[in-house]
C-alpha cells in the first residue's frame, strides 16, 4: 500500500480512479456528475505527483482567473491537508500560487479571461510539463485550449507531458465531446464517474440523487450519472455562444437594456438574466447573469446592485410578491411583477423564438439552460407543446425580462389592423 507521511494514499483516495490517477496519456479527460469525487481526486493526484517528480510543476487554468480561490486553490489546499504535506509548501495569495518549499516547484493559477498571462506562464526550476482544466465545459473556444496545449512541450528530461480535463457534461455538442470521447488515438485517456463511485457520501446526499431520478431523470442523467446532455427537440434552437462588446451594441439606436428575476431558495437558484433586445433586427444578446441558490432577499439585492444593475427596471416573479417588497426595501425601487396570464409560459417562448440569440460565454448558466430546455414528450414519446419543468430558472428571468417589450409588440400589431 502506497503511504505519504504515513497515510495509506487508498484510504484518502477511495475506489474508482485508478486508471485515472495512473494515467500518463497526454490528454487524461474526466467527465462526471456532481458528487463523483472527480475535482478533489484530481487534487490530491496532482499533490502527490509533485512530490513523486521533484522537477515537475503544474499550471492549472479555468476560463475565468478570480473562480480559482474558492474552488482549485481550495482544492489543492484540502489535498494537502489530507496527504499530511500542507506544511512543505508555501501557500500564496498574491500572486495565486503554490510553491513547494524545499524544491522550489509550483503550482501556477491562469484564467483565459488574461491570455497573455496564460501563455506566458513560466517556471525556474524543473519543468512546465502538466496543465490541469477545471470545470473544461466553460473553455468554450477549443483554439483558446490549443494555444495552452502547444504550451506544454519542449525537453523535459525524460517527464510525461499531460493536460488533464475535468467537467459536467452539459451538453454532447461541446467540443470536448468530438475531441477526446469520440477520439480513438492513443494519447488519450477518458473516463465518466459519477456520484455512486463516491464512498465519502453519506446517506443523506444518496438521498438528493434518488429524488433527483424520480422528479428530474434528464437532470439525473447529467448530473447524477455524468452522461452527455442531449438537447433533442430544443425549445430555442437558433442561438449562438458568441463574444460581442455590450458597450458598442447599446449604442446602436434600437437596442434596450432588459432584465429579468426568478426567484429560487433551496434546490433551485435565484436567476437574473440581463440582456440587451434588438426588435429592428430581431437579435437578443444575453451578457450576464446571477445564478446561486440559497440566497435571502437581502442577499439577492447585495448581488445584483454590485453588479452595477441597482437602477434598472427588473421584471420578476410574480408569485414571490413579498420578495418584491422586500427588493424594494433593499433598495431595487424598479422591481416590478411579471403577468403571469394563461398561456403566458408559452407566448413567452414564441416571442423569444422570433429573436437570434447570442450568449457572450461567460454567461455559462445560460448556456446550460438554453442546451438542455427541450419540449416535453406524452406517454408514447412525442413531443408536445409545453416544455419540461427543468433547466428554466434563466429562461424563466429571461421570458419575463421581454414582457413589457412583447406587450408593445402585440398593441402595435392590434392597432395596424
Amino acid at each position: 500500500m502506497i503511504t505519504m507521511n504515513k497515510i495509506p494514499i487508498s484510504k484518502v483516495v477511495g475506489e474508482g480512479y485508478r486508471d485515472f490517477w495512473n494515467s500518463t496519456h497526454r490528454y487524461r479527460v474526466l467527465k462526471g456528475g456532481r458528487g463523483s469525487k472527480k475535482s478533489t481526486t484530481t487534487a490530491l493526484n496532482y499533490i502527490y505527483r509533485l512530490l513523486k517528480y521533484p522537477n515537475s510543476n503544474l499550471l492549472v487554468v479555468r476560463q475565468v482567473f478570480k473562480d480559482h480561490k474558492d474552488s482549485t486553490y481550495t482544492q489543492l489546499k484540502w489535498a494537502a491537508k489530507q496527504l499530511n504535506v500542507y506544511d512543505e509548501f508555501e501557500w500564496k495569495l498574491t500572486p495565486l500560487e503554490i510553491k513547494h518549499k524545499r524544491t522550489g516547484q509550483k503550482i501556477l493559477f491562469r484564467g483565459l479571461d488574461d491570455p497573455m498571462s496564460v501563455t506566458s506562464a513560466t517556471v525556474e526550476h524543473g519543468f512546465l510539463c502538466w496543465a490541469w482544466f477545471e470545470e473544461a465545459f466553460q473553455v468554450r473556444s477549443e483554439d483558446d485550449f490549443n494555444k495552452i496545449d502547444l504550451s506544454i512541450r519542449g525537453n523535459t528530461d525524460g517527464l510525461f507531458k499531460q493536460i488533464t480535463l475535468t467537467f459536467n457534461p452539459w451538453s454532447e455538442k461541446h467540443w470536448l465531446n468530438k475531441r477526446f470521447f469520440q477520439s480513438d488515438s492513443d494519447n488519450v485517456f477518458t473516463k465518466t464517474t459519477n456520484y455512486l463511485c463516491n464512498e465519502f457520501l453519506d446517506e443523506q446526499d444518496f438521498k438528493l440523487f434518488d429524488e433527483m431520478k424520480v422528479n428530474s431523470p434528464r437532470r439525473y442523467k447529467i448530473e447524477g450519472l455524468g452522461e452527455w446532455g442531449i438537447a433533442e427537440g430544443g425549445v430555442y434552437e437558433n442561438w449562438h455562444e458568441r463574444l460581442f462588446d455590450t458597450n458598442e451594441i447599446s449604442k446602436r439606436p434600437t437596442v434596450k437594456a432588459i432584465f429579468g428575476l426568478d426567484f429560487g431558495y433551496t434546490n433551485d437558484p435565484t436567476a437574473l438574466s440581463c440582456a440587451l433586445i434588438d426588435t429592428s433586427n430581431k437579435e437578443l444578446y444575453i451578457f450576464d447573469e446571477l445564478y446561486e441558490k440559497a440566497l435571502l432577499n437581502d442577499e439577492i439585492a447585495k448581488r445584483i446592485t454590485d453588479m452595477g444593475y441597482a437602477k434598472e427596471v427588473i421584471i420578476a416573479d410574480s408569485a414571490e410578491p413579498k420578495s418584491i417588497a422586500d427588493l424594494r426595501r433593499y433598495g431595487l425601487k424598479k422591481v416590478v411583477k411579471a403577468d403571469k396570464g394563461r398561456d403566458s409560459v408559452i407566448h413567452g417562448i414564441q416571442y423569444l423564438q422570433q429573436f437570434t440569440i447570442f450568449v457572450h460565454p461567460k454567461c455559462i448558466n445560460a448556456i446550460n439552460e438554453l442546451s438542455n430546455y427541450v419540449w416535453d414528450k406524452n406517454k408514447h414519446g412525442e413531443a408536445i407543446n409545453k416544455p419540461i419543468d427543468d433547466y428554466n430558472h434563466f429562461l424563466d428571468a429571461l421570458r419575463y425580462s421581454v414582457e413589457r417589450t412583447r406587450k408593445k409588440a402585440n398593441m402595435k400589431k392590434r392597432g395596424a389592423r
